[in-house]
C-alpha cells in the first residue's frame, strides 16, 4: 500500500445530476434564491441601521451613559439602610402581601374560568370560544398599565397593586387551569358518572384531584414571579417597595438604593427555593422533594 492517501471515488456526472434533480435543496440553492437571501439580508441590515438611527445610536451616547452608570455603581458601593430603614422593611411586607393577596385573588378566580374555558366542562363551542377571546385580550394589557388604571381608579397605595396583580394573572392562569383540566384523564369522570354522580361530583372527585398539583404549583409560581413584579408597581404609586426605591433614586441616595436590592434579592431568591421546593412535592411527591 502507498504512502500517498487514497482521494474517495467521485460518483459520475450523470448520476450527480439525477440526485441534484431529485434532491435540489440537498445541493447549492438555485440562484434566484440565493439573490433572495442577499436581498432580505440587506433588508434587515438597512432597517437595523435606520432603528439605530431613528433611537439616536452612537458610540458617543453609549459611552457617557455607561461612564454614568458606572458613577451610580460607584456611589452605590457601600450599601446603607439610611436612617428609614424601618420604612424599607415595611415596604417590603408590603410588596410581599401586594404580591400574595394579587395571585390568591387570581388563582381563585381563574379557577371557575378555566373550568369553562376547558372543552370537556363547557361543551356549547360560541361559549367557550368567546371566554377564551376574553382571555388574549386581558393577556394582552401589561401589569404595568393595570396598575396606572387602578391607582386612578382607587387611589394610591397598596389596594391598586393587588388588583393590579389579580388582573395581569387571572386570565393567565384561566388559560393554564384549562389546558391542565382539557388533558385530564376522563376515566375518573366517566366512573363517577356511572355510579350515579352529578356534574359538580365528577368535577369535585374526578377532575379536581387530578389538576390540584398544576393548580397549586402555578400559583406557587406566579406568587414569586409577582414579588418582583410588586416593586415596579410600586414606581408608579401602588404602594410596596418600589416607592422606597423611586423616593431614594429621586434625592441620588444610591446606598439605600442598593441596600433595598440586595434586600429584594434575598427576599427573591428565599421565595424562589421555598416556592421550588413546594412544586416539587406537589408535583413529584415527596420523594421529588428530598431529592
Amino acid at each position: 500500500m502507498s504512502g500517498t492517501a487514497r482521494r474517495p471515488a467521485l460518483a459520475p456526472a450523470p448520476e450527480v445530476a439525477a440526485w441534484r434533480a431529485r434532491m435540489p435543496r440537498a445541493f447549492a440553492p438555485p440562484p434566484a434564491r440565493r439573490a433572495l437571501h442577499r436581498a432580505l439580508g440587506a433588508a434587515f441590515l438597512a432597517w437595523l441601521a435606520w432603528a439605530l438611527w431613528h433611537f439616536g445610536f452612537s458610540p458617543g451616547r453609549l459611552w457617557n451613559g455607561l461612564s454614568g452608570l458606572a458613577t451610580i455603581l460607584r456611589l452605590m458601593v457601600p450599601p446603607s439602610p439610611g436612617e428609614q430603614w424601618a420604612e424599607i422593611l415595611r415596604g417590603l411586607g408590603e410588596s410581599l402581601a401586594m404580591a400574595f393577596l394579587g395571585t390568591l385573588l387570581a388563582a381563585v378566580l381563574a379557577l371557575p374560568l378555566g373550568a369553562l374555558g376547558a372543552r370537556n366542562v363547557l361543551t356549547v363551542g360560541l361559549l367557550r370560544f368567546s371566554l377564551r377571546r376574553l382571555f388574549d385580550g386581558m393577556r394582552g394589557v401589561d401589569q404595568l398599565v393595570w396598575a396606572l388604571a387602578y391607582v386612578r381608579a382607587v387611589g394610591l397605595g397598596p389596594l391598586a397593586g393587588v388588583l393590579a396583580v389579580a388582573s395581569a394573572d387571572v386570565a393567565v392562569l384561566a388559560k393554564i387551569y384549562a389546558e391542565a383540566i382539557e388533558n385530564a384523564d376522563r376515566r375518573p369522570v366517566e366512573g363517577i358518572a356511572a355510579v350515579g354522580g352529578g356534574r359538580l361530583a365528577q368535577l369535585r372527585f374526578g377532575l379536581l384531584p387530578q389538576v390540584a398539583p398544576v393548580i397549586l404549583a402555578q400559583a406557587l409560581y406566579f406568587f414569586e414571579s409577582n414579588v418582583r413584579s410588586a416593586a415596579v408597581l410600586g414606581v408608579v404609586g401602588a404602594g410596596g417597595i418600589g416607592l422606597q426605591i423611586a423616593e431614594r433614586i429621586r434625592v441620588r441616595h444610591w446606598d439605600e438604593v442598593a441596600f433595598i436590592i440586595l434586600l429584594l434579592i434575598v427576599t427573591v431568591a428565599a421565595i424562589d427555593a421555598l416556592s421550588a421546593r413546594l412544586r416539587r412535592r406537589l408535583i413529584g411527591g415527596p420523594a421529588a422533594a428530598q431529592a
